[in-house]
This record gives structure tokens, C-alpha cells and sequence, in this order.
């Protein structure tokens, strides 16, 4: 079992749980420290490790009259702001092999989209940034698939590495999450986290948006976290029915204390009794 080594954190599937928690789209410096100063401030109490993420740019909207974001100079200057003030670790995601070595200059975490998983010169790029990487499992992937993702990573000599389960495409304008990847994931060694909010997404749904079940998402958190894994991401939003994007799927602000609560409780039982397979 790999531990990942984060910003003064230590993820592993056997750790404490990894709260990777924010908008799903940055908005500005004022909004992103009120959402980080309060996700800080709920993970310390329940005793969970915090990262914040926020994307400086949705690359992959439903229509093109979604709102891209604030584009990436503003948006990674933001992004460093919040690890200077709160001293958390941050993520953002890239889209394109270019932006891997700026973004490492002001993240922590470089996070490769689903659709985007099985790239390899952008892989390539972000492992030789020298960030830790998060990878999201392809909709179109199954678990086992993943391994050879996380290898071409790991060939650039950075093992910093972090696999995430997001659902998997079921019929149209749907995703089904299966808890069986999250262990199959795991027999990589690397810490595997869930995401519980784009798990519950109906891609294009809305027609010109993505609509979402946001209601499950605590659901499939606390499935995934009782088996015990790495991590667990949730994107949050004080009115999500105004955020600019993903508002159908993400988590109330006010919501999260007691979400985080209920997984830590299960993460503790989850890592006392590990899954043997």
C-alpha cells in the first residue's frame, strides 16, 4: 500500500480520511476563501484531512453557452492564495500537456479529467511536473483499466499518485456507481478516492446542461467510505442551485459539517476492520 506524501499530508487507503472539497467552478478570491475557510474549519473539527480544489476553467461543458471560468492566470492566482492563507494543500484540473508546469507552480494536486484519463502525452506532462496527480476514472473505463493508466504516470518516476472513482456511463444521461471498483482500484497500492458528487451527475440531462440527484451524493460518500479508501471528493457550493456549474449534483455548504462527520465515523470502523479480497 503506497502512501502519498501531499503538502504535510499523508494519504493511503489506510490513513485517515482525505476530504478533497470545493466549488466545482472558482468565482472569485472573496467566494473561494469563504468556502475554504469553512471546509478547513469543518474538516479540523471531525479530523479529516482537507484539500481544496477549484477549476479555473470547464473545458468540457455540455453546450457551448456554459460558463467556461475564470480562465487560468486568475484562476491559479487564487488557488495560491488559498494555500498561503489556510495552508492547505490545492487542486486544480489541466486539460492540455502545456498547462501541467504552471499549474504544478501553484497547486499541490494536478487532477487529469475522467474523459481525459486515458491521454497519454498529457499523463506524461503532469507526471513530469513533479504535483502529486489525481486521476479520474474514464466513464468509460472499467477499474482494471485503470493500471495502466497510473503506469504511464509512474514512468515519468512520480508515484504521487491518486485514482478516483466517478461512475461509469449507463444508458443515456446516466452513471451508475460500482462499490466494486473502489477495491479493484485499490490492488494498484495507490490511495483510491470517490466522487460522490459527479458519480450522481446526468451528464447533458438538461438538454443544454448536465442535471444531477444531488441528494445521493452523501449516499454514495458514505458506501464508498465504509469500505475504507483514501479519500472521498465533494463539491460544495453555499447555493448550489446559482453555482455556475454542477449545481445539480453539489453538496449545500451548511450540509457539510455534518456529512463529514457521518464519514468520519465510518472511516474510523472502515480502517479498524480493512477489506481483505
Amino acid at each position: 500500500m503506497k502512501t502519498v506524501e501531499i503538502g504535510g499530508l499523508s494519504v493511503s487507503n489506510a490513513a485517515p480520511l482525505l476530504v478533497i472539497a470545493g466549488p466545482c467552478q472558482l468565482e472569485s478570491l472573496d467566494h473561494a476563501r469563504m468556502i475554504a475557510g469553512h471546509m478547513a474549519q469543518v474538516c479540523a473539527d471531525a479530523g479529516a484531512q482537507f484539500v481544496f480544489k477549484g477549476s479555473y476553467d470547464k473545458a468540457n461543458r455540455t453546450s457551448l453557452s456554459g460558463k467556461r471560468g475564470l480562465g487560468m492566470e486568475a484562476g491559479l492566482a487564487i488557488l495560491a492564495a488559498i494555500r498561503e492563507e489556510f495552508g492547505c494543500p490545492v487542486l486544480t484540473d489541466v486539460h492540455a500537456p502545456e498547462q501541467c508546469t504552471q499549474a504544478a507552480q501553484a497547486v499541490d494536486i494536478i487532477q487529469i479529467p475522467a474523459f481525459l484519463c486515458r491521454q497519454t502525452d498529457l499523463l506524461l506532462a503532469a507526471g513530469e511536473s513533479g504535483a502529486a496527480i489525481n486521476i479520474k476514472k474514464g466513464q468509460f473505463l472499467a477499474p482494471w483499466d485503470m493500471a495502466n493508466v497510473a503506469e504511464k504516470v509512474a514512468s515519468t518516476g512520480n508515484e504521487r499518485l491518486m485514482l478516483t472513482e466517478r461512475g461509469v456511463s449507463f444508458g443515456y444521461n446516466a452513471l451508475v456507481a460500482d462499490m466494486r471498483s473502489l477495491p479493484e482500484m485499490a490492488k494498484t497500492g495507490y490511495p483510491v478516492i470517490m466522487d460522490a458528487t459527479h458519480a450522481v451527475a446526468q451528464p447533458g440531462g438538461l438538454g443544454g446542461s448536465s442535471g444531477g440527484q444531488r441528494e445521493f451524493a452523501p449516499v454514495l460518500a458514505r458506501a464508498a467510505v465504509a469500505l475504507g479508501i483514501g479519500g472521498v471528493f465533494l463539491e460544495t457550493h453555499e447555493a448550489p442551485d446559482n453555482a455556475p456549474s454542477d449545481g445539480p449534483n453539489m453538496i449545500a455548504l451548511d450540509d457539510m459539517a455534518d456529512v463529514i462527520g457521518t464519514l468520519m465515523a465510518l472511516d474510523a470502523v472502515a480502517k479498524a476492520h480493512p477489506v481483505r479480497l
